[in-house]
Formats: C-alpha cells, structure tokens, sequence
C-alpha cells in the first residue's frame, strides 16, 4: 500500500486542507540585526498556517486557515497577506478591539535570518494575541469537516502551547477530523519557552499526547518526542543529519501511538547560518525511507520544515507514496530557505526539477 488509508476523494470536500492555528506578523531586518534595524520588511507567517499556504501556492490545492485576527488595520494587513497567499479567510475569526491592543491584538515575530557564524534569531511579542484567545466551542467543527468537507487537517505544537483555551481548540479540532473522517497531521514543533510560560506546564504533555494518539501523520525528531510525548531517550545525536536516533526512537513508541501511520523528521546539522545539512526520513506502513542529506545554501532558514510538511502532505495526497512524500518534502523545504520570509517562493516544476536530480543552478 502505498496511500494513506482514510484519505477522502478530493471530488467529495470543498477544501484539500484546513490548518489550525495562528498567524502572525514576521519583521524582519533584511541583513541587519533587530536591534540596530531603521526598517522591516513585512510577512505573514505561523507554523500551521504555512503549511497550508505551501500547499495552495505551490502545490494548487484549495486550503483554508482556522484563526482569529482583531478587527484593526494590522489585523486587516494579515488578511491581505493570506489573500495574497491564496488560502481562504472565511473561517477566520474577527475580534472586536479596545484600540490600543489590551483586549486582543496581533502576534509579532521579529526574525533575524542570521549569516555564516551568526545564527538566526527570533523575537517573538505575541502575549494577548486574537488567536491565542481561540475558545473550542467557537468552531462549528462538525459544519466544516463533514459538510464543507476536509481532506486533510494540519495544526501543531506551537499553537497549542499559545494557552489553556488552544490546546483544548487544537483537541477538539483533531477529534471532530477524526469523527469525520479527515486525515490528520500534527507538527510536535516543540518551544520550550512557550510551554514554560503556560498556566500548566505539565499539559504539555498530556495535551500532545492525547492529540498525537488520535492523528494519522505524527511530525517532529526524537526530542520532540521526549519533551511533547514523555518517550525517554537518553541518546544524544553526534552528528545531527543521522537519522538513527529518531529511527530507534519511532521503533519504540510505534505500538503506544497505533493510529500513527506515518512518522516523519526533517534532518537538519547547520555547518553555518549560511549552509545547512539538510534531508529527512518517514517511516509508513513499517518502512523507513529518507533522502540523502546535502549541503544547501541558506538565505532564510524560517520555514525550512514547514515546507518540508507541505510536500510530504502533497506526495501522500497525491498517492505517490512514502519515498516521493519525503523527497518531495525536502526539495519544498530546501526551496523554502533560499527565499526570504516563511514560505517559499517557487512551482510545483521547480520542485520536481529538484526531486528528479536537477542542481540548484538548474532550477529556474
């Protein structure tokens, strides 16, 4: 078998994905530092939602964002930024605000790209933030997946540690995907200093574990699954781009999380901020398969394994199985970090070209 079992019939949904999350405002210095910065460059970014505008813009499918954004120009900036990714806004959520942002306003990311021996490095200002406000009870979850129909459903780690209210918007988003039918993926994307800022702590795990025990693609490495999940390990990676670890790791907790069809990791070992050792492996049906890892120069590493999710969700959708998800999963994410911003800039051509062999020089 080479698809993912339970993926429903593209002519039977309204939407190929839908992602859970919030989206935020990423500034970024260009080459310069944040705090020496006279002017920002503007994107629109969040881990969920990047995947589902990689699958729009260069995959074509038809994808919409779940969220909430305040009623303000910034919030508006947002949508036209979304708009301009092509995903559908109509499930977003608008807020009413106190005009000075105490209420509700909108994340901010300031994100410096880094270069050769200085890493990147991201500010994040998003306390109080519309979609850190999200309620579970405010989507009509049954509506949108079973009426509109739903492929595929994304959310994440990162929107689930935002508050007490998302992580249980993130359950119950996943659990009325599962009661109808949608395929499900979740990014462990595991930030500590979220989580150790949250009201409980300990719901980290008991939050991710509950959600990763109900999805049918389970992303993140192996300390994503000890920090998320509560797996023990105690192996430290000598050289990061090794997949063994995480391989050992997916042995191990294969028979806890039964549900799990396909468990994947991008591979990543910065020789520099400019130049990355970059790959990925998936494990399906029992089977490992992965990339090989090379050496890629890197303008903007953000977003480098959300668009590694977006190819691997294309390939599995597509049916073309578990060795072209991951390959088509590290070409999109490879492609990613040669532009700036979250998202990359490029085709579904250009992807292929790099699957098929094609050097960087080759892609135009």
């Amino acid at each position: 078998m080479t698809g993912l079992k339970g993926l429903r019939a593209a002519a039977d949904c309204r939407w190929d994905c839908v992602a859970v999350g919030e989206v935020m405002l990423r500034l970024d210095p260009g080459e310069g530092r944040v705090r020496s910065a006279r002017s920002f460059q503007v994107w629109e970014g969040g881990g969920e939602y990047n995947v589902a505008r990689g699958l729009r813009k260069t995959f074509g499918r038809r994808t919409s964002v779940v969220t909430a954004l305040p009623r303000t120009e910034i919030g508006a900036l947002v949508e036209d930024l979304i708009l301009q990714g092509g995903v559908d806004t109509s499930h977003i959520l608008w807020r009413e605000a106190d005009g000075v942002g105490r209420n509700t306003r909108v994340g901010l990311n300031f994100t410096e790209r880094g270069f050769g021996v200085r890493g990147a490095l991201g500010v994040s200002d998003r306390a109080n933030s519309a979609a850190s406000q999200l309620q579970p009870d405010e989507i009509d979850w049954d509506h949108l997946f079973g009426v509109e129909g739903v492929r595929w459903l994304h959310t994440g780690g990162i929107f689930a540690a935002l508050s007490e209210s998302t992580a249980q918007t993130a359950l119950a988003a996943v659990r009325a995907a599962k009661r109808n039918g949608v395929i499900v993926s979740y990014d462990l994307n595991y930030r500590a200093s979220l989580w150790s800022s949250h009201p409980d702590p300990s719901a980290a795990q008991r939050v991710n574990r509950e959600i990763a025990g109900l999805v049918d693609v389970l992303v993140g490495d192996e300390y994503a699954y000890a920090s998320c999940l509560g797996f023990s390990t105690d192996e430290a990676r000598v050289d990061p781009a090794d997949s063994g670890p995480f391989d050992r790791m997916v042995e191990r907790v294969r028979g806890d999380l039964p549900n799990v069809q396909v468990f994947a990791a991008t591979l990543r070992d910065p020789v520099s901020a400019s130049v990355n050792r970059w790959g990925g492996v998936v494990w399906m049906n029992g089977e490992r398969h992965a990339s090989e890892v090379r050496e890629i120069a890197v303008l903007d590493r953000v977003g480098g394994g959300d668009g590694f999710v977006a190819g691997l969700a294309w390939a599995l959708m597509e049916g073309l199985g578990a060795q072209a998800a991951v390959d088509y999963g590290v070409a999109h994410g490879a492609l990613a970090m040669t532009t700036p911003g979250d998202n990359a800039m490029t085709s579904l051509e250009q992807v292929r070209a790099l699957c098929e062999g094609a050097g960087s020089a080759a892609v135009r």
